[in-house]
């Protein structure tokens, strides 16, 4: 077993970068610097604010969860790991989806790379649960978990509307973000009770 400190710096590390990596895709535009410049940029800069936000979030309750931590098992590190790949081709699917205006392919893989991260952050969850116990301040936060358990249907759901009405699959991925964005004080509140 290790401390979390170089675990939570690491992920620190690659949140950061994979969010410089967005932000370096997005293009000034050429022209005579008006309004109109930007329009051909609104879907690129959309699909930015999309994944900032998404990353922002998975950022806010990794740190959040990394709160109850005491002790870092080698799963742990493999299953974090597992987390930061998914989360490190959100650029690269943010990219392809807004450069090529949303189409079918690139919203589907946009929306698999979203199941995918939010699959190894509900693994590293449960890891961290079964490493502290059932009785531990994650597992007592965790409760029911209805907004974990929401998000991946509503990924299936718009993974699957990506085939038949592409802004159905838009609408879905941003419900997500904005039910996350809700602040969550589960594991605040359980810290500050057992402080």
């Amino acid at each position: 077993m290790m401390t979390k400190g170089r675990l939570e710096a690491f992920t620190d590390g690659v949140l950061a970068i994979i969010i410089t990596i967005m932000v370096l895709e997005l293009k000034v535009p050429h022209g005579g610097g008006e309004f109109e410049d930007l329009k051909p940029l609104l879907p690129i800069l959309g699909s930015y604010v999309l994944s900032f936000i998404y990353v922002a979030i998975y950022w806010n309750n990794h740190h959040h969860m990394f709160q109850t931590v005491k002790q870092v098992s080698g799963s742990i590190l493999w299953a974090n790991i597992n987390l930061l790949f998914w989360l490190s081709l959100i650029p690269f699917v943010t990219g392809w989806m807004g450069e090529n205006h949303f189409t079918v392919a690139s919203v589907f893989l946009y929306g698999v790379v979203l199941l995918a991260a939010s699959i190894a952050y509900f693994l590293l969850q449960k890891l961290i649960v079964k490493s502290q116990g059932s009785d531990s301040i994650l597992a007592k936060a965790l409760g029911k978990d209805l907004k974990g358990k929401l998000s991946p249907v509503l990924y299936l759901v718009g993974i699957a509307s990506s085939f038949f009405y592409v802004w159905i699959s838009g609408i879905t991925f941003v419900l997500v973000a904005i039910i996350w964005l809700i602040p969550d004080r589960r594991i605040e509140n359980l810290l500050k009770n057992n402080s």
